[in-house]
């Protein structure tokens, strides 16, 4: 099976997506299986992305690359 990456919008979808269903009354096995990823990468997800909207997220990475932006700064001593 193709290994595909997901960008943080279409997790956020997917997410979305199994929250409808559940709501609905399906298992979650079902939805998972449903949006075409394994259990235990929903349940990574969730704890990562869990509740966050899009503009959530674009924040998140901004201020992780900033982060290690600064790290770098820092390990370099240019201070």
């Amino acid at each position: 099976m193709k290994r595909k990456r997901h960008n943080g919008e279409e997790i956020i979808k997917k997410l979305r997506a199994i929250g409808e269903e559940l709501a609905a009354g399906k298992r979650v096995e079902e939805a998972v299986r449903g949006q075409s990823i394994s259990l235990a990468t929903y349940q990574r997800w969730k704890s990562e992305y869990g509740g966050m909207k899009t503009d959530a997220l674009k924040r998140l990475k901004e201020l992780e690359k900033e982060n290690s932006r600064l790290k770098r700064i820092v390990a370099e001593g240019k201070w």
